[in-house]
Parts: structure tokens; sequence; C-alpha cells
């Protein structure tokens, strides 16, 4: 199976699963879906100040300057000139402000309530599917990860440390109370679709680049 039939076929899959959990989403009026009220719960009896603390300060890099900074880097590492360069961080920071916008519109469509107030543990705005922390931070990692896909070096180690901070963001709005675990996992869905997606759009753009001769002279 070819690269692009295969990321084709995982965005079929995860289309289907995002559709499904929106749909019990939005059937149920936002009410919250089995086990996210177990997986609520939990954080609320295990909360010492410490951990608090650590995950008010891992939310706080899913959101900001710093994940379009993040995607400008991206396209950095993935040019291997000067114009490539400034191509590539145009398009990655395009894939990530075109995904937010869709986000926005799908939050927006959806209007889910966010838990009760007197549960969160740091502060929160807007609706609630899909979670805007975990959407961001799993679209910065799939970013960076392709990006350094096209480092040989370390780009293992490098892409699994990025997975685990985008997994621990959308974690840390579990545990900080302000998302059920299913806007988490709606955001997760919505971020690796999206990047599929953007790898099927720019395909042709990176065959045309591989079968120029000039473009190897210049790496």
């Amino acid at each position: 199976m070819t690269s692009a039939r295969r990321t084709g076929t995982a965005a079929c899959v995860l289309l289907l699963l995002f559709v499904l959990l929106t749909v019990l989403v939005a059937v149920r009026h936002g009410a919250p879906l089995p086990g996210d009220r177990a997986l609520h719960r939990w954080p609320l009896d295990h909360r010492p100040p410490v951990a608090v603390a650590t995950a008010r300060a891992v939310t706080a890099t899913g959101t900001g300057a710093l994940p379009y900074a993040l995607a400008v880097v991206a396209g950095l590492i993935a040019g291997r000139d000067t114009k490539q360069r400034c191509c590539a961080a145009a398009g990655a920071l395009a894939v990530l402000l075109l995904g937010q916008a869709v986000r926005y519109g799908l939050m927006s469509a959806v209007a889910r309530p966010r838990p009760a107030v007197i549960d969160w543990a740091t502060t929160a705005s807007g609706h609630s599917f899909p979670s805007g922390h975990a959407t961001t931070s799993a679209l910065t990692a799939g970013l960076l990860v392709w990006a350094l896909a096209t480092r040989a070096s370390a780009a293992r180690t490098s892409a699994a440390l990025l997975l685990l901070w985008a997994a621990a963001v959308g974690l840390s709005r579990i545990y900080l109370g302000v998302h059920w675990a299913s806007d988490v996992l709606g955001g997760w869905l919505f971020a690796s679709l999206w990047l599929c997606l953007a790898a099927l759009a720019t395909a042709p753009l990176v065959r045309a680049r591989r079968a120029d001769p000039t473009s190897a002279s210049r790496a």
C-alpha cells in the first residue's frame, strides 16, 4: 500500500470516528458521555498543590503564541534552502490556523457546555467540544513530527517526546476539570484527521519537489 493510500485510509477512519463522537455529543445535548463523569471525578480527589501547579504549567504550553511559533519552526526544519524554509513555514502555519478556524466553527455548532465551574482548577472560556488545547498541541506536535521525519538523526526520540507532550496537554485539561474526557478525545481525533488531510493536500507538491533534480542539488 502506498503512503498516500495509507494516509487516505487513516483519514477515512478518523473522519468516521470523529463524526460518530460529535453526533453522540450533539444528540445528548452536550451531556457527559459514558465514562466522562468517572474520569472527571477522580482528579477532584487527587489535586495536591504541586500537581495542580504542574498541570497548569503543562496546559499553558498548549495555547497562546507558543504553538504558532513551533509551527513556524517545523517549517524551517523541513525546508532545505531559504525558499523552501519560507514556504514550509508558511504552509505549516496555515495548517494550524485553518485547523483552528474549523475547530472554532465546530465548537460553536456543537455548543457543548463545560463541566461545572466549581470543579475548575484553572480558568477557561468558550464551549467545550472539541478541546482547544488538545487540538492545538496535537496539531503542533504533528507538524513538528512531520518536520523531524525529514531529518534522520534522533527523529524517533523527538517524535515520541512531542507526542507525549501533546498527550500531557490534553490530559491536563481533564485533570484541571475544564473539559470532559470526550472533549479531549475529540480534539485528538480532529487534529489527527486535519493532519492527514493536510498531508493529502500537499502530497502533489512533495512529489514535484522530489522529482525536481535541482532541489536535490540545492539541499
